[in-house]
């Protein structure tokens, strides 16, 4: 079948191994493209979609409501690390994994590598293309091969309690030293109240080393390079070490009762994530209407400003997908037609940010401005999402690398390593994973 691909194709510095069940062709010249073509084919075509996001089912009765030539048949299916991802892994390899399915952006390089997410390039219009936040696509397309469409992108902001600043006269850090004086200046006012809490996964550690300018991952010189522990990681993690060591942070689980407590106590004064977690705040805590604003992530260079992002996800068509052209028909009304945000949004509170801009209004019509004091959130969102650097890169297997990370974060939390010894941790156990992939590598720790 015309399309095949190598392992070699699939993300440029990988050794030259058969890729199993490989790709399925994906230019329009195959009979499955011919037989779904768009409007003004004879008969209906129907799709399958997997997701975990909350507001799909509206999305999909929405569009075939909407659509008569294709339809989409919904899975609503757990998270991905509760399950989702195995069963999509578990899928692909029996033959039968839907046409779409939902890929947050950690995961598209090591779906890709194992050929269940399919490369688009084709597929994909360059209409498309240029709706889309730059930053975003460049995180699903490597060496010039997409292998996903970006749905939202989640520039790091800062989340402060207005009541609790006024009330100890507090000032909004502008950088990271700032930060580190209102710690200690909040850890002064008793009441057993910090400025934060370090969460031990991934997601909000990852960010704050984007923002400082770390790689840790690369595909220059044909081969995949990594780097866990290079100069800008140290200096986040020695950064954050020194809160933790001074008592200035609590140290908690991802997603923990802890945390959520400190929350909901009025314990912790800020709280660090992507620009999705204002809309989670607000149907989490409804009790806490008006206290909360958002500002802009402290910087270590204010004059040259730049963050990572924290959560957001993607839509990809899989291998064993028979009808790419009408997936991507979907997948671009599904991330760039304001009736499917619309759709989404009528599910519940939501501030994603679109990683179509011209959805922006959208999301800043729907949302209720009332929580947060009357403040236009989507006025900062659209001027931090410039700030999202270019350049960062996920690895393979960054499931398994966050696991390791967070389980050294863990240990490290409970006075066993440090956080810098914890990047080194993970990538020791990331190597091995890469190595077994086939993939040709390089690791530097310095």
């Amino acid at each position: 079948m015309p399309g095949r691909q190598s392992r070699r194709s699939v993300l440029a510095a990988i050794t030259a191994l058969p890729l199993t069940g490989a790709l399925s062709a994906c230019s329009g010249n195959d009979s499955a493209s011919q037989s779904t073509s768009k409007s003004g084919t004879k008969g209906k075509t129907t799709i399958t979609f997997w997701s975990a996001l909350r507001g799909s089912q509206e999305v999909v009765d929405e569009f075939n409501k909407t659509h008569d030539h294709i339809q989409v048949a919904f899975e609503q299916i757990p998270s991905g690390t509760s399950g989702g991802y195995l069963k999509l892994s578990n899928a692909a390899r029996a033959g039968n994994a839907p046409d779409v399915a939902t890929i947050e952006y950690p995961q598209v390089p090591g779906y890709a590598i194992d050929g269940v997410a399919r490369d688009i390039t084709d597929v994909i219009s360059d209409k498309l293309k240029a709706k889309l936040l730059p930053q975003a696509l460049g995180l699903t397309t490597f060496e010039g091969r997409t292998y996903s469409v970006p749905l939202d992108v989640e520039p790091m902001v800062l989340h402060y309690r207005k009541d609790l600043f006024d009330k100890y006269g507090l000032e909004i850090p502008t950088t990271w030293d700032e930060y580190t004086d209102l710690a200690r200046t909040v850890r002064r006012t008793g009441d057993k109240r910090r400025v934060t809490f370090f969460s031990t996964d991934m997601g909000q550690f990852s960010a704050w080393c984007w923002g400082a300018g770390a790689h840790w991952f690369d595909t220059s010189k044909g081969a995949w390079n990594v780097s866990l522990a290079d100069a800008p990681t140290r200096r986040v993690s020695k950064y954050w070490q020194r809160l933790i060591d001074e008592d200035l942070v609590y140290v908690n689980p991802p997603n923990s009762r802890e945390a959520d407590a400190q929350v909901g106590n009025s314990l912790v004064l800020t709280r660090h994530s992507g620009a999705w977690d204002a809309g989670a705040q607000m149907n989490a805590r409804p009790q806490q209407k008006g206290l909360w604003r958002i500002a802009p992530q402290p910087q270590w260079d204010p004059s040259k400003p730049a963050l990572g992002t924290q959560g957001g996800s993607t839509f990809a068509i899989t291998k064993d997908s028979r009808h790419p052209e009408a997936a991507m028909e979907f997948i671009e009304w599904q991330v760039s037609h304001p009736d499917a945000l619309k759709a989404r949004l009528s599910s519940g509170a939501s501030s994603q940010y679109p990683a179509a801009t011209e959805l922006i209004k959208v999301g800043r019509a729907a949302f209720d401005r009332s929580y947060y004091g009357g403040q236009d959130i989507y006025e900062l969102f659209e001027q931090e999402a410039q700030k999202v650097s270019d350049g960062w890169v996920w690895g393979p297997r960054m499931t398994a690398t966050g696991q390791v990370m967070s389980d050294a974060f863990a240990r490290a939390a409970a006075g066993s390593g440090t956080i810098e010894s914890s990047m080194r941790a993970a990538q020791d156990g990331t190597m091995p994973d890469l190595k077994a992939l086939g993939l040709k590598t390089t690791q530097h720790s310095t």
